[in-house]
């Protein structure tokens, strides 16, 4: 079988692995505890916390770690809006938000009496500057707008975004879940008050995250009285798993130019090997310095994305229809939605992603399966 659904998930990273396995048997004290175990695990931990705040370059206090990006956004969003920074119960966001984002908001919109604007996408998906202009009221508290999106891979344009924010006192999160490892966020972490990131994105374990959150914000946490990651998180917090997603993110930024390079070629490969059928394909683009090239949005003309995913599945190629979280939930793509594409259409979207052990062998291969399966379905029709 060959995975081409790194959007979804990584593998874990072999040395993360054995630096889990050597924390967990040696490290494996309460960090919160007094005694020598304890404090070999807390000097762990903040070590950990420490070489994030070192790859984002900011502030070791306002580093968290968490179980990933969905507890980051949640966590994030209530932190922020207990700043008193501002008055007003506005929040500006896009439709293809992660699902942790929109729940989020809809328990702040039934509970607490909040509006929320959610934007379109426009047809690279990225969301219009001058629009997001016309939607800000004075008593718009908070703008939250992924980094980059799941499914197709556009890069949004934070830097102005974070400018309109700026010269509105406007508080601004951006989920990075699907950029941190890809992307160095040394500058968007400057734009922003808050970001996410998850660890199995990025080939660490699966159920850890990051949270960062400006530390000179006042902001108040969601759980009282307790004592893990400052008070501001409760649970004896993990340090094997966040030691192992450590090693995993210096490796992730290590590497990041070869790995791009890698990806962009894999991305010509796939596209070229699809010349063929290129009349019934739409490949959801941006200008590169806004695309992840890792991450391939597809629509087949004609073909359903779901009869697509299951076919290539059944010869050897593990693909997807977009983003996991919605899978068995029989909705379309959020990003499809978002970009104004419904019904049929939008069901024909499949997503395309590679990782870096993906060859150029794999993904030629693909792109022959692909055709070979839409022209076996289209005789069919007829």
């Amino acid at each position: 079988m060959k995975y081409f659904d790194y959007a979804a998930t990584c593998p874990l990273d072999p040395d993360a692995a054995n630096t889990y396995l050597k924390a967990a048997t040696e490290y494996y004290g309460n960090s919160q505890s007094l005694h020598d175990f304890g404090s070999h695990a807390s000097s762990l931990l903040e070590n950990c916390r420490s070489e994030l705040a070192y790859l984002l370059q900011v502030e070791k206090e306002g580093i968290y770690f968490t179980s990933g990006g969905t507890e980051s956004n949640y966590l994030a969003i209530h932190a922020l809006l207990t700043t008193g920074k501002k008055d007003g119960k506005h929040i500006i966001t896009s439709i293809a938000e992660h699902s942790s984002i929109h729940s989020t908001l809809e328990k702040l919109i039934s509970e607490q009496h909040y509006e929320v604007t959610a934007l379109p996408l426009n047809g690279h998906g990225l969301i219009d500057l001058e629009e997001l202009k016309a939607v800000i009221r004075a008593e718009t508290v908070l703008i939250i707008i992924q980094h980059g999106n799941s499914e197709i891979g556009s890069i949004q344009p934070l830097e102005e975004i974070g400018k309109l924010c700026k010269e509105n006192d406007i508080l601004f999160h951006s989920d990075c879940v699907h950029t941190f490892g890809k992307i160095d966020l040394r500058t968007v972490a400057l734009l922003v008050d808050s970001l996410s990131i998850s660890g199995h994105k990025f080939y660490g374990p699966k159920g850890t995250g990051a949270l960062y959150l400006n530390p000179y914000l006042n902001c108040q946490p969601l759980f009282p009285n307790v004592s893990h990651e400052r008070g501001f998180r409760p649970g004896t917090v993990d340090v094997p798993s966040i030691t192992a997603m450590t090693v995993a993110a210096q490796k992730a930024y290590k590497n990041l130019d070869s790995n791009t390079a890698h990806f962009e070629h894999l991305r010509r490969t796939l596209l070229k090997s699809l010349e063929p059928i290129s009349h019934q394909c739409t490949i959801y683009n941006c200008i590169q310095s806004n695309q992840l090239p890792s991450t391939i949005g597809i629509r087949i003309k004609g073909i359903e994305g779901q009869l697509m995913m299951l076919e290539c599945n059944r010869r050897g190629f593990a693909i997807s229809t977009g983003s996991a979280c919605q899978v068995g939930m029989q909705s379309i793509s959020k990003t499809m939605n978002a970009m104004g594409i419904t019904g049929k259409e939008a069901k024909e979207f499949i997503r395309i992603s590679f990782g870096r052990d993906t060859s150029v062998a794999e993904t030629e291969e693909l792109g022959k399966v692909i055709i070979q399966i839409t022209k076996e379905i289209m005789q069919s029709y007829h």
